[in-house]
């Protein structure tokens, strides 16, 4: 489903799926102001081509929504459009992407903060902090922590400002909150201008008390995972019917034994299986580029971080998908 846009001089655009991609969006609003789309990354471009014909935008945000070989050509020709129009355009991701993309963005002016090393959100609360309130950071520590990147430079700095255990807390309640409610629009919104306003995740009516209903499913799902998941030589995988597939993941990582695990669910509208893969701390090769060189080769996209990574894969390519992927880990 496509996006409806209202005409706005600011828009940011941002991943949806996650607390890193709902907290840079809720940073940049509380910096500029303006109209937050939030995107997956099947319909990412979809989302974003109204953009092209909105004569009355002035400036573009674009975070944490990363770049495959299907879709990056179409994201730099859309931009360039923009930007002969003098669209005001800054990208701030960390997701894996190719120099040369990073190269043609620069060359048309967009601002671009771009570091593999950091979380988007960090990279938005470092980039825009004089604009920004005291509580943003916060919601960048957060964010980090979710990303499982509190262990790096500046998101580690941000953390030691507070408490561990209630930025700990806050984070998981925050992403038990938008997991859960992907099929609500609306909400993930409506997260977006609460933390805007500095609010902190118990502050937002009945979070505590949703966040406890996705605790008591995670149980189940943990349940159903260690009966039906699937074990290749180099990897485990499942299929999940009833839960997204990044709440599962990790318990086919974990259960597995492998380095690498593997959870897909399929996505009726858009007819392919959304893929999250997640590697341990002893998987020596980079997810990212891996996930995004197959998809690429099989007619789907994806990549993302060297542990941590999802894709978009036609139906009937799903098993092509899981062999490349234990092949490459053999390799």
């Amino acid at each position: 489903m496509v996006a409806k846009i209202k005409k706005s001089k600011i828009v940011c655009v941002s991943h949806r799926e996650d607390a890193d991609g709902i907290s840079s969006a809720a940073l940049i609003k509380q910096a500029f102001g303006g109209e937050t789309i939030l995107v997956d990354y099947p319909g990412m471009m979809d989302s974003m081509e109204p953009l092209r014909t909105d004569q009355k935008l002035k400036e573009l945000y674009i975070c944490d929504v990363g770049l495959n070989k299907k879709n990056e050509s179409d994201f730099v020709e859309l931009l360039t459009q923009l930007r002969k129009r003098s669209v005001k355009v800054a990208y701030i991701d960390h997701h894996d992407l190719d120099k040369k993309i990073i190269k043609q963005l620069e060359k048309i002016k967009v601002k671009v903060v771009h570091d593999t090393n950091e979380c988007a959100s960090v990279q938005v609360y470092n980039t825009y902090k004089n604009k920004l309130k005291d509580h943003a950071a916060f919601i960048a520590a957060c964010a980090a922590i979710t990303d499982y990147m509190e262990d790096r430079p500046l998101g580690s700095k941000l953390l030691q400002i507070f408490d561990r255990q209630f930025a700990l807390i806050s984070a998981t309640v925050m992403t038990y909150n938008i997991v859960g409610h992907q099929k609500e629009p609306d909400y993930l919104l409506y997260l977006v201008d609460e933390l805007s306003e500095s609010k902190y995740p118990h502050e937002i009516p009945n979070s505590y008390e949703f966040a406890q209903l996705q605790v008591d499913k995670l149980a189940q799902i943990f349940s159903k995972v260690k009966k039906n998941m699937k074990v290749k030589k180099n990897l485990g995988y499942m299929e999940i019917t009833d839960s997204g597939a990044s709440g599962a993941v990790n318990f086919v990582l974990g259960l597995s034994g492998k380095d690498v695990g593997i959870a897909y669910k399929e996505r009726i509208d858009y007819g392919v299986y959304a893929v999250s893969v997640r590697g341990s701390k002893q998987c020596k090769i980079h997810l990212g580029k891996l996930v995004n060189k197959i998809t690429a080769e099989i007619g789907g996209s994806g990549g993302g971080h060297d542990k941590a990574c999802g894709a978009s894969i036609p139906k009937a390519k799903i098993s092509k998908f899981i062999n490349a992927i234990n092949s490459a880990l053999e390799k």
